[in-house]
């Protein structure tokens, strides 16, 4: 049920996408968005670990230097029955990891020094199997294309808003439309930014459940995520916002009202979900 949910919250970013497209430019601009949309697709699809891994700066890791935790993935893609992706560190100090990759053969898994800093080995198991069950179920796919979809809409509702402003063709003809422009330029990046959230919230509660099967007990996961919330507090990263969604927990700062946006649960029920667990 939650992949039907994910794929049809998915189909729904796309047409959303492809009506603010409609709007722009009639049925040409709808054309140019659905294959916009594919492209942008193809591209997340072949080049989202590459890209991710670059952005900060993320070097292969050496079994020599650090073999205690390429036993540990090795230990928990055997338990979990799939292939051994590739190991990645950053040097950032801000206690996080994320996976990537688009299927579990071409995968890859990424933590930064200052998790290898803090966390025990049990509190690492629970991190890197909540890490693999999102590479086993796809989520870094999914989660990617849902992003590449939503922030694109989010870029055409701003160039619409300087269309209006400077009163180009296409929004002279749609000028007298104000339900259609409130449509472009709140509604639809806000429906897009929702969806993208349903998505990347209900994929973390998932990891967190089949990591700790995969890891064999909830309580490592537990204890790294408290230890991560607070590591985050005292070293903030220096994240960008369309990535924050993969990381296992938000590396930006979100209090308040923008908690309720926020690209993952609340620690504290994810804490509580896994502490119920019986395996």
């Amino acid at each position: 049920m939650n992949y039907f949910k994910t794929g049809l919250l998915l189909v729904v970013l796309t047409m959303i996408f492809v009506l603010v497209g409609g709007y722009l430019g009639g049925q040409q601009g709808a054309t140019y968005a659905f294959a916009l949309a594919f492209i942008m697709n193809m591209i997340s699809y072949w080049f989202s670990d590459k890209i991710v891994l670059a952005m900060y700066g993320a070097k292969e890791a050496d079994i020599k230097e650090v073999p205690e935790l390429y036993n540990i993935v090795k230990e928990l893609a055997v338990s979990a029955k799939m292939p051994m992706p590739r190991v990645y560190i950053t040097s950032q100090n801000t206690p996080n990891a994320f996976a990537t990759g688009r299927s579990p053969k071409h995968s890859a898994v990424c933590v930064t020094q200052g998790i290898l800093n803090i966390l025990d080995r049990e509190e690492l198991k629970g991190v890197i199997a909540h890490e693999l069950s999102h590479i086993k179920n796809r989520d870094t796919l999914i989660m990617t294309v849902a992003a590449t979809i939503a922030g694109a809409i989010t870029m055409i509702a701003n160039w619409a808003r300087w269309a209006a402003i400077f009163g180009t063709r296409g929004s002279r003809g749609r000028g007298g439309n104000g339900i259609g422009m409130l449509v472009m330029f709140i509604v639809a990046p806000i429906a897009a930014m929702l969806i993208q959230l349903a998505i990347s919230r209900s994929r973390e509660y998932s990891a967190d459940k089949r990591g700790a099967m995969i890891a064999g007990t909830p309580m490592g996961l537990s204890a790294a995520l408290l230890k991560l919330e607070k590591g985050n507090k005292v070293h903030p990263m220096n994240a960008n916002q369309t990535t924050a969604h993969l990381f296992i927990v938000n590396p930006l700062s979100s209090g308040g009202l923008a908690a309720l946006f926020s690209t993952h649960p609340p620690i504290k029920e994810r804490v509580k979900r896994l502490e119920n667990m019986t395996i």
